[in-house]
């Protein structure tokens, strides 16, 4: 089936949940009037309904290869590359200084669910490019930037992320990588990095890897580890690509999904590159880059969300299954198909909002909002992980509207589950997420947490009176876990996100319902009703903390 971009239900957010007009007002987004956005937004649907979303299907049947140390990315990705590239869609909220449009980053955040919507797979590359200019425009030197800026703005050349070794995930602080400085100001690196994303391809004319590595004699964990940019050709006396350097894909990972997207094994042999920010402090310039990385996965939960909703409900209203009583003959008449579309349709919809709140606090944050900033770092967790919740459970669902052509690939619908899997995983597992809010984010005793509370209570309206009860009782929930001691908190973690996505969902739909469009309240009625209640389960949950978690040894768990 075709796909629809999402730019009403994206108009209706910005202008009716999340308040995007005091981002417009403010004095550095001058530029982002409603014209200028909304012109951006139909012309990015309009690429990815006519050039991206074709190739979606093409990627995950011819994913990306490795022939002879070179990568062959799937049929026609290059050419929707560089669509997106030409629309200056690499650099909407880039510094105009470098040739970026300084656009609000709600409006990057918009589009980018456009693209992963069309294609996931291809819409990782813009991702980790965005990521690295805006780590190179907070760390990197001027000489750096003059550089490098211009070319990832202009899609000429594209960027990675090089964190994740063999022995360590998670645990960024094992890292073992090496650099060794050459004496004149750049420095030998060298390590084998994994799970890089677009660590190379055949369509732009460098690459750019950030890597974290150890300078000698640093200080173990995190607190001895330095980033630095790493090309896989350096530049010449011009700034174009010259000699290449002395890395390589070693492989490429064979995935459950996101076929398209080369993910690769990197070594880098004495890897000339140069430092990024102070020596020791890599793990400060990387989480600029990463904490911005976790909206964007986010939102790429809400695109394959929206994307396998529509895949379902196409196929709903044509599938002819069943003697029904309603009016299409067809199974959106049967009750409980009916259920699942409005489900995934309740979820998408709160999962989009949170997204795009999440991207204003940060657009706010920007010109001096202490509130905003601190109300971002609170929802980032939730944001990322309902998001990529919200991903899985509505590509599943979908998969079930399908029925037995769910589970046959030639239908589609599977694709979605797969791609959409990885999302939970990458840039912070959705447990760790869990795990910071339960943990770093309530490090102000719950200021922030309470502020969001008090905000949803008073936007409550007309069902004020089934969620404010709901409010008071997350509330004294998150006073009970601020009582807990850390493993306990942690125990409990997950649950305790899911209760404040399930209130902010209820939130975000009281909104919507307020602007009076039928339509929007009867979504709003069923995810009150029907969803909501489950915050309570949750918060039971969450006030267990780790209590029967380790009641089973690890014989016992195997026996």
């Amino acid at each position: 089936m075709p796909y629809r971009a999402p730019v009403s239900d994206i108009s209706f957010c910005l202008d009716h949940v999340v308040g995007f007009d005091r981002v417009q007002q403010a004095e550095i987004f001058a530029e982002a009037s409603t014209d200028l956005v909304q012109a951006m937004l139909t012309e990015a649907g309009r690429i990815c309904e006519e050039v991206i979303a074709p190739l979606n299907r093409p990627g995950d049947l011819h994913p990306a290869v490795l022939e002879n140390g070179i990568v062959r990315t799937s049929p026609g990705y290059g050419d929707g590359y560089h669509a997106l590239a030409e629309a200056g869609f690499m650099g909407i909220s880039a510094d105009p200084e470098f040739g970026g449009l300084g656009l609000p980053h709600t409006v990057t955040t918009a589009v980018n669910e456009m693209i992963g919507g069309a294609c996931l797979s291809l819409e990782l590359n813009p991702l980790m490019t965005q990521g690295q200019i805006e780590a190179l425009e907070h760390h990197a030197s001027d000489e750096i930037k003059a550089l490098y800026l211009p070319k990832l703005i202009s899609g000429e050349w594209s960027g990675t992320m090089n964190l994740t070794e063999p022995q360590a995930g998670s645990d960024v602080g094992a890292l073992t990588s090496k650099a060794v400085s050459n004496g004149d100001g750049t420095y030998a690196v060298s390590g084998q990095k994994i799970y890089i994303s677009w660590g190379d391809n055949d369509f732009t004319e460098n690459i750019v890897h950030l890597v974290l590595a150890r300078l000698p004699d640093a200080p173990s964990g995190t607190k001895g580890i330095s980033l630095f940019l790493v090309p896989k050709k350096i530049p010449d006396a011009d700034g174009n690509p010259g000699v290449a350097n002395t890395l390589k894909v070693v492989s490429l990972e064979h995935k459950m999904g996101l076929h398209g997207s080369p993910t690769c094994v990197m070594q880098y042999d004495g890897a000339t590159g140069w430092l990024i920010g102070e020596e020791n402090k890599g793990m400060a310039a990387m989480f600029t880059m990463m904490n911005n990385a976790r909206l964007g996965v986010a939102v790429q939960g809400v695109s394959v969300a929206d994307a396998a909703y529509q895949h379902a409900l196409t196929y709903a209203l044509d599938r002819k299954q069943g003697r029904t009583n309603g009016p299409t003959g067809a199974i959106i008449d049967h009750a409980d198909v009916r259920r699942m579309l409005m489900e995934m349709k309740a979820e998408t919809f709160a999962a989009r909002a949170m997204a795009l709140d999440l991207a204003v606090c940060i657009d706010l944050a920007k010109t001096g909002d202490n509130a905003a900033d601190a109300r971002a770092a609170f929802l980032t967790p939730i944001a990322k992980a309902y998001g990529t919740e919200t991903g899985m459970k509505v590509a599943d669902m979908g998969i079930q509207v399908h029925g037995g052509m769910g589970f046959i690939e030639e239908t589609g619908a599977a694709q979605y589950a797969r791609d959409v899997r990885v999302t939970a995983i990458y840039e912070g597992t959705n447990g760790i997420q869990a795990m910071d809010l339960a943990g770093r984010k309530l490090m102000d005793g719950g200021k922030a947490a309470f502020a969001l509370l008090d905000e949803i209570a008073a936007d409550a309206g007309d069902f004020a009176p089934v969620i404010r009860p709901m409010v008071e009782a997350l509330r004294k929930t998150t006073e009970d876990v601020l009582a807990l001691d850390m493993a306990d908190r942690f125990g409990g973690a997950v649950p305790f996100l899911m209760a404040y996505a399930r209130v902010l969902g209820a939130h975000y739909h009281a909104k919507a319902a307020a602007s009076g469009d039928k339509t929007r309240i009867a979504l709003a009625h069923f995810h009150i009703t029907r969803l909501l209640p489950e915050a309570h389960a949750m918060m039971v949950q969450a006030r267990c903390g780790s209590g029967g978690l380790y009641d089973l040894s690890p014989d016992d768990l195997a026996a």
